[in-house]
């Protein structure tokens, strides 16, 4: 294993923290606040036309199913029909 030194050892500790301190700058400047801004309005349309396509998806499934018990009543009527012929007939 190396031994670094504490001179060393100090050094990165300092410019670690430096470099640290620099970045938490940098992500705090009003120009990369309006960054997060737009980035957070970008997400929000996103999210607002992920919604609508929901809402959309959510009707046509509602028609398609109130087409579907149309059918079953429909189909159900019929065969009440030909059960009832064939009573008849017997």
């Amino acid at each position: 294993m190396f031994h670094f030194g504490i001179k060393r050892e100090f050094g990165c500790f300092v410019g670690g923290v430096l470099f640290g301190t620099a970045g938490l700058k940098l992500l705090g400047s009003r120009d990369a606040k309006r960054g997060y801004a737009h980035a957070a309005a970008a997400f929000l349309r996103a999210k607002d036309e992920v919604m609508k396509n929901v809402t959309s998806v959510r009707e046509s499934c509602s028609d398609i199913m109130a087409d579907a018990r149309d059918i079953n009543e429909k189909r159900a009527k019929e065969a009440a029909v030909i059960i009832e012929d064939e009573a008849e007939k017997a």
